[in-house]
């Protein structure tokens, strides 16, 4: 059986890839969008600040993940597995067709409805973090939005007197930071929902690797007061190289798509969506970085006119955020039983 929780991790660790490959979009699309770096050196310049965030932030969105929607009493090693393939299979179709959904409500739409699956509603803990998690679907976006709009309009007031030429270059150069920063707080709330799902199947499946020493002896994990460090590095390794990856139909989408950025368009969006997701990591609560900058962007372009914005597109991408949880969470449910009916625990 001891296998079987190492292939889950192996497991996590590809969903925590192509979380980085699908939500690298989210932080590069508008570098690249506005041509200040190439898509190439763009990918490597968010990869970089990815990992960095394991130096940066600590793992409170790991340790909510890990407890705060799933009572740990439900879990054991077929939920997860079902949560993660549901995750996996969802983030697989909005990738293909280019829809900027969100990795970590899939995650925990998958989560969920693998444990309902096993044990029906109760399996659920509703409190607190289902509260914020459900309420950043609405708030993570309008944050992001509002921050990008006041920012553009005080970067308009400040250089209102300054050669466009003149602001352009500068921009250029500033947006390489705002781009990092979002990379890093990408990495930051991101990375650590894999850690938390992680923590959760080492932390169940403790009775088996009891008394090992070794190789397994470092999956054998009590309680969720720490993340073990070889999960952290594990985690922000594998998503770096996801993003590193790329996931360019998405990037097309988020770049130009929904508004036609400039560089100050895109510091201003990616300084907005950075102030948001890090605020949110430091309370610990796992929102959606695919939202938060999509909400940036558009309050971005609506500082030019409301009809700068592709309205239509963008409330096709509010309808994928509505559906993800409920459809990610229907297939880990239907992946839990098909595991449950040839893996007994």
């Amino acid at each position: 059986m001891e296998y079987y929780v190492l292939l889950i991790v192996v497991v996590a660790l590809i969903f925590d890839f192509i979380n980085g490959f699908h939500d690298s979009a989210n932080s590069i699309a508008t570098i690249v969008g506005t041509r200040v770096l190439s898509p190439l050196a763009a990918v490597a310049w968010a990869a970089s600040f990815n990992f960095a965030a394991a130096f940066v932030v600590g793992t409170p969105v790991a340790k909510a993940v890990a407890a705060g929607f799933v009572d740990l009493a439900v879990v054991d090693q077929n939920v997860i597995f079902g949560g993660l393939i549901g995750a996996i299979v969802w983030n697989l179709i909005t990738w293909w067709f280019g829809i900027p959904s969100s990795s970590s409500h899939a995650l925990i739409g998958g989560y969920a409805g693998a444990a309902m699956a096993k044990a029906g509603v109760a399996a659920l803990t509703w409190g607190k973090k289902w509260i914020e998690t459900l309420s950043a679907i609405v708030l993570s976006p309008l944050g992001g939005a509002l921050v990008g709009f006041l920012l553009m309009a005080l970067v308009f007031n400040a250089f209102k007197n300054v050669r466009y030429a003149t602001s352009d270059r500068f921009f250029r150069v500033m947006q390489l930071a705002s781009s990092g920063a979002l990379s890093l707080a990408h990495g930051a709330n991101d990375a650590q929902k894999t850690m938390g799902i992680i923590l959760a199947l080492l932390v169940s499946s403790q009775t088996i690797f009891a008394g090992r020493e070794g190789f397994f002896g470092m999956f054998h994990v009590e309680t969720l007061d720490v993340v073990p460090l070889w999960v952290e590095l594990s985690a922000y390794t594998m998503i770096s190289l996801g993003t590193l990856f790329g996931g360019w139909r998405i990037v097309h989408t988020m770049g130009s798509r929904i508004t036609k950025l400039r560089p100050v368009g895109g510091f201003c969006a990616e300084t907005g969506g950075a102030v948001v997701i890090l605020l949110a990591s430091k309370l610990g609560i796992p929102i959606s970085t695919t939202h938060t900058i999509t909400g940036a962007i558009v309050g971005v372009g609506a500082t030019t006119r409301l009809r700068a914005v592709r309205w239509g597109l963008a409330s096709r991408i509010v309808w994928a955020w509505v559906v993800t949880i409920p459809a990610s969470a229907l297939m880990a449910a239907l992946s839990y039983k098909l595991l449950a009916a040839f893996v007994h625990l």
